[in-house]
């Protein structure tokens, strides 16, 4: 068992939730609160697979509901934007003595999940990607870091549990004293990446960072991270990394990236265009930043949405 010891929930059995879950159930007891009722049966009969960067299987507990599960101490809320609402009403008033954390694109998260409960919430970003196969087999293709920070007033030293608990399942973690320029990193680069894919059906692949002829789309790409960045500066945020250079490092992969927000258009899904990029448009408004470009991105996204789920 790790050091962190108890039992872990993971909220959401996508593709993060079941990476975090699978590795996790390496070190600690760990259940998985589904949505549906075949997800949690699967995997309490089959188990959870994981391929591709590592190997893995791993025994879960599961369910659909809190009530079916042992408390944890620590929930991770690892959910879709657009079931965020759902799962967090899930939790109201069950399992009072855990620590939750939020993982998921965007900001704004940390104040719903605020909104159901008084837990000590912790914040957290992934850079973590793969393919679900199966409700019990998920490909890990991005081996990259989670970055955990403390929210409203959680201590340090819960965050730094939680990162330990992740290094000692061998997931890549770094803990911050502010997350805040890490989400605002991750802001940016996604909702820049994740809108002009949704829009040309471009995987993130070396399109988005050439700049050699006039007509190439690495033009358009930086120009939309440069106001990212002035939207940031103008609400007091020191990046963490830079989100032009997160995206020419992430275009020389092997292979091209299948954003989530593609992803859900091709599937004709709702998507997280609200917290990714509504949330930077309504920061840019906030702090008085012309942001046409980005406020273009967005409302597009929003009507490519409206044509599959309006019509």
């Amino acid at each position: 068992m790790s050091e962190a010891g108890g039992a872990v929930a993971v909220v959401g059995g996508g593709v993060i939730g079941s990476l975090f879950a699978a590795h996790l159930a390496q070190v600690c007891n760990v259940s998985v609160l589904c949505r549906r009722p075949e997800h949690a049966e699967a995997l309490r009969s089959d188990g959870l697979r994981v391929s591709g960067r590592h190997e893995l299987q791993a025994n879960v507990e599961a369910g659909v509901s809190p009530a079916e599960l042992p408390e944890p101490w620590l929930a991770i809320v690892a959910t879709k934007a657009t079931e965020l609402d759902r799962a967090a009403d899930s939790l109201a008033g069950r399992w009072p003595g855990a620590a939750v954390m939020p993982v998921q694109n965007g900001l704004g998260a940390e104040e719903v999940v605020r909104a159901r409960g008084s837990w000590p919430l912790l914040s957290a970003v992934t850079f973590m990607s793969g393919t679900k196969h199966s409700d019990t087999h998920v490909e890990y293709v991005l081996d990259t870091e989670t970055w955990i920070g403390p929210y409203d007033g959680a201590p340090l030293e819960l965050a730094e549990r939680v990162g330990r608990l992740l290094a000692d399942a061998g997931l890549k973690v770094e803990v911050l004293p502010d997350l805040r320029p890490a989400q605002w990193s991750k802001l940016i680069f996604n909702a820049t990446v994740n809108g002009v894919a949704a829009l040309t059906g471009l995987r993130h692949d070396f399109h988005f960072a050439a700049e050699g002829e006039d007509g190439d789309l690495g033009h358009l790409v930086r120009a939309l991270i440069q106001e990212g960045k002035a939207i940031a500066r103008a609400a007091g945020i020191e990046l963490h990394d830079d989100p032009w250079q997160m995206n020419e490092l992430a275009t020389r992969r092997g292979s091209a990236h299948y954003p989530s927000m593609l992803e859900d258009v091709d599937a004709r899904r709702p998507t997280e265009v609200e917290l990714i990029n509504g949330a930077l448009v309504r920061k840019a408004r906030e702090h008085g930043v012309e942001a046409p470009l980005q406020t273009a991105l967005y409302r597009l996204v929003k009507a490519r949405e409206a044509s599959y789920l309006e019509g």
